[in-house]
Parts: structure tokens; C-alpha cells; sequence
């Protein structure tokens, strides 16, 4: 990847004036520049399409004179502002010699980056700094497509803070920081945080996304992977959104790893789990191929690392076409002559074509070290709506497979159960039949799946409320059905062990 101090990009804010941070950091408080106070200023039609790179709407809801809607227009619209406006809210003085602002013309003040409001989890304030037209979109919308340009917060970004495991841990790892949003996140719940970057303009961003944040400062290092990290250093968590996309070259610094295919992913993958204390967790965005001849959860699980469990989702799978459409897009390549366009698009399809490559899957990659003889490894497809966040319900995940890993058969029988929150059933057949077709068990939480199970299954899910052991609650039912009650507990644990791992039921512990 080429390094972004060779990129003609603006000069950046200093970086080691953390009170000019504080300062500016309190002025854009007091006039609301927060997350809700867009959404008021805006309303919901002109956010959303803020957040596509749409600005007509915001600029036509800024045309007034207050503080806010001057800092809307300053700072996420690129608009020049009358000086003795900005005097009027901000610590002129200060930013303009640190270079928060810079002159344009003779009585007009402009931003050199963009600050985007930015709501934590628990309820903070955070401001997400980027370069100038990319604190929202990608590069091809109203950004920059300077090589090694910094976006601000998008739909990546926030999926993977929003499936990160959130407990309290000692060290956590950024790795590919950008802008620092997950390095936020993680000095939330984290005693030391580390944010790595090829890209030094990265760092310098990720130092500034933290400071006006009000957030401690991470050790920030430049390097690629893990080149950064000393040998004997490892993570309670380790985060990476990283520059996964699937391309030929590597002519964007902020998406394309440089790597062939997709073994930028991998290699991630594999040398996380030896970066990992016991029990922690790595959790990953990724792109991986779909080969002719080869089976893509066999590609994938070839990843896994030893002496790690592993969860994997596939969210999203576009054939070649689609997936070259939309890079080419995000990067403003449709903008170009069509003569070029054509040329990018040909080198993408001829790359796919020299690999073999049918289609590209997207979705989220979790580790987690185990000293189990037998790490669980689930790969799986699930393209429907979830509810984010999902830390917890994937932290969930793992202590139900330690469990299930702890009980053989008989022990999960004397164990108890409860039903999960928000679980329904649903009973499809057709009207008027006597009895239903089959039976569908259904998450109204979480990744909100949905399971057939049978009479039995069903019946067994609808009491456990954890007062009664599984085995007497089959026993209760062998009776009602007429069933020998040897014969069902001999068939049932392998339902029960697939309601406890998809998060149907819950081990009453």
C-alpha cells in the first residue's frame, strides 16, 4: 500500500495540544453539535441523507443564524463561515493556530477536517474527526479520492463496534484504526487500548477523533497487521475493520490490503490467535472468495487459527459483477470517462477470472482463545435482520458452547433450562387442519433466528422456566404422547443442544 504522506492531502490539526482539543471539545457542546442535536436541527429525512453522502437537504436546513447550524456547515459541509460568526462560538485564536481552522478568504474561516457528532453507548458525546467531505460516505460521495484519504464513520464501522464484546478487559488492539472509532469504544472498557494504522495520517486522525472525544489517549503505532506488535504482547480483545476489499492493486489505501484475493483476511485470521490471552476475543469485518470447485465454509474454516473457537457469519454474497459495481462506485470511478471505467472494471473481472472467483462473501469473523481439546468452529449463512448491538448475544454465544462442551448426554438431562426472552412459536399448516404442518421457534431479539422443531421440541421449550430438570420435563412429555420415556431421552439431547447453541434456551447455571 502506498504511503499516505506522499498524498497531496491538507495539513491536519496538531496533535499535542490536547487543551485547544478540550477547549473546542466544550464549545461544541454548548451549542449542541451532538448527535441528537442534528438529528433535531435536521430532522430524520435530512440526516439519513447526510449519511449517503446527500448534503442539499442539511444545506438547506443551515441556512440560518445560529451557532449550530454554523458548525453543521463548517465542519460536515465544507462551507466557508464569516470569521466574526465562528468568534462568536468557537476559540478562534487557538484553532486557527493549531490548524482546527484555516482562513478563506479575507473575512471567512474554514474547517481542515471534518468533525462528526457522534452518540456512545452510554449515552457520551464523541466527535469523529476525517479528512475534508468524508465524515460521512465513502470516498466517491462528497470525499476525497486521494490515496491515502481518512473516512469517517460508516455502515462497517458501526456494524463492527456494534457486534464487539463489550466486557471489561486489560489490553485491547485496534488494528487498522482509521479514524478510531473502535479505539473509542474500546477505552470505554479497556485499561490500555493500542491502535495500529499502515497509514500515518490514520494515526494522527485516530489521535484527534480521541482527544476531542474527551477519551484517553491509545498507543498509537504505524504498521501493517501485526508488524507493530512486539512479540511478547497479547490482547484480552483484539478489533480489526480492515482494508478487505477484494481488488486488483491496491490504489486506495482506505480499502485495499495489497494482498492478493483475499489473503489479507486470512492472514489476519490466522495470526490472531497467538496474539491472544486465554478467553479473549478477536473479532473481525471480512471479504472472502467463493472458488469454483471449493466450498466456501471449507475455505474458511482452513483460517481458524489452533486453540480457538471460532463464530463466523456470512451477512452478504454478491456475484463478481455486483461486487466490482460497488467498489467502483464508492471510490467515484462511475464519475470518470467511461473509457476508464471500463478499463477498472476489466482489471477487476479479469483478477476474479485469474483466481477462479464466482462471488465474494462479506460477514463477521469472531475468535475466541480456548484451552478446550476440541475448539467449536461455526460457520454459517444468515443474511436476515439482527438487532444491534450484539456483543452480549455473542458473548452469550461462547458460554452456551463451554457449557454445552462440559455436559455429555446424561449431565444435560439433569441440567436446567429457561426459554429465552422474546422467543414465540409459530404453528404453520393449513386452515383448518388439526394439527400444524410444523412447528417454528422464533427470536424476536438478537440475531433473531428461526428454527422447525418438532412436537416434542416445541412442547419441551414452552416449560422450561427453569424449575424442572430437562429429564423430567421429556419424562412429562412421554407420557402425554403415549412415547417410551428411555426411547426420548435417548433421541431429544441433540435438539435440546441445537436450541442452547442458537440461543432458543438458556443454562440455568
Amino acid at each position: 500500500m502506498s504511503n499516505a504522506s506522499q498524498s497531496p492531502l491538507s495539513p491536519l490539526p496538531a496533535p499535542d495540544r490536547p487543551e485547544v482539543a478540550a477547549r473546542l471539545r466544550d464549545a461544541l457542546l454548548g451549542a449542541s453539535f451532538t448527535a441528537d442535536g442534528l438529528l433535531e436541527l435536521l430532522g430524520a429525512p435530512a440526516y439519513a441523507a447526510l449519511a449517503r453522502s446527500e448534503t442539499v437537504p442539511a444545506l438547506r436546513a443551515t441556512r440560518g443564524d445560529t451557532p449550530l447550524e454554523m458548525l453543521v456547515r463548517l465542519f460536515l459541509l465544507q462551507q466557508p463561515v464569516p470569521h466574526a460568526r465562528v468568534a462568536n462560538v468557537l476559540p478562534v485564536d487557538a484553532c486557527l493556530a493549531t490548524g482546527w481552522l484555516k482562513h478563506a478568504g479575507a473575512d471567512e474561516l474554514a474547517a481542515t477536517v471534518d468533525v462528526r457528532p457522534y452518540g456512545g453507548p452510554g449515552g457520551e458525546d464523541w466527535f469523529i474527526v476525517s479528512d475534508l467531505g468524508c465524515a460521512v460516505g465513502g470516498a466517491g460521495g462528497i470525499g476525497s479520492r486521494d490515496e491515502g484519504v481518512v473516512l469517517g464513520v460508516g455502515g462497517a464501522s458501526m456494524t463492527l463496534a456494534g457486534i464487539t464484546v463489550r466486557t471489561p478487559v486489560g489490553a485491547a488492539l485496534d488494528l487498522g484504526t482509521g479514524s478510531g472509532i473502535q479505539a473509542l469504544h474500546a477505552a470505554r472498557h479497556a485499561t490500555r487500548v493500542t491502535a495500529t494504522d499502515l497509514n500515518p495520517r490514520a494515526l494522527h486522525i485516530t489521535g484527534l477523533t480521541l482527544a476531542l472525544s474527551g477519551a484517553p489517549a491509545a498507543d498509537l503505532r504505524e504498521g501493517s497487521l501485526f508488524t507493530p506488535v512486539r512479540d511478547d504482547e497479547t490482547y484480552d480483545l483484539i478489533v480489526s475493520n480492515p482494508p478487505f476489499v477484494i481488488s486488483p492493486g491496491a490504489r486506495l489505501t482506505y480499502r485495499d490490503g495489497g494482498m492478493g484475493g483475499d489473503d489479507l483476511c486470512r492472514t489476519l485470521v490466522q495470526e490472531a490467535g497467538e496474539r491472544l490471552n486465554e478467553d479473549g476475543f478477536a473479532q473481525f469485518l471480512a471479504n472472502w472468495q467463493h472458488v469454483e470447485g471449493e466450498d466456501w465454509q471449507d475455505r474458511l474454516r482452513s483460517w481458524v487459527p489452533r486453540g480457538c473457537d471460532a463464530w463466523i457469519v456470512q451477512r452478504e454474497v454478491q456475484d463478481v459483477n455486483q461486487y466490482a459495481e460497488l467498489w467502483l462506485r464508492d471510490a467515484g470511478d462511475h464519475e470518470d470517462d467511461a473509457a476508464q471505467y471500463q478499463a477498472r472494471y476489466d482489471a477487476w473481472l479479469d483478477e476474479f477470472e485469474a483466481r477462479k472467483v464466482k462471488a465474494v462473501g462479506f460477514g463477521w469473523i469472531t475468535l475466541r482463545r480456548t484451552g478446550a481439546a476440541v475448539p467449536s468452529l461455526t460457520v454459517e449463512e444468515w443474511p436476515h435482520p439482527v438487532e444491534q448491538p450484539l456483543g452480549d448475544t455473542i458473548r452469550a454465544h461462547f458460554d452456551r458452547l463451554d457449557h454445552l462442551r462440559g455436559h455429555d448426554d446424561a449431565a444435560l438431562l439433569e441440567g436446567h433450562f429457561r426459554l429465552a426472552a422474546e422467543v414465540v412459536q409459530e404453528q404453520v399448516g393449513l386452515p383448518g387442519a388439526e394439527d400444524p404442518e410444523h412447528v417454528v421457534l422464533r427470536q424476536n431479539r438478537g440475531m433473531r433466528r428461526a428454527t422447525r422443531v418438532d412436537t416434542v421440541g416445541a412442547g419441551f421449550a414452552g416449560v422450561c422456566d427453569g424449575t424442572m430438570s430437562a429429564g423430567r420435563i421429556l419424562d412429562a412429555i412421554a407420557q402425554l404422547i403415549g412415547e417410551d420415556p428411555v426411547l426420548l431421552r435417548d433421541r431429544t439431547p441433540a435438539q435440546i443442544r441445537l436450541l442452547v447453541e442458537q440461543g432458543f434456551l438458556d443454562p440455568v447455571r
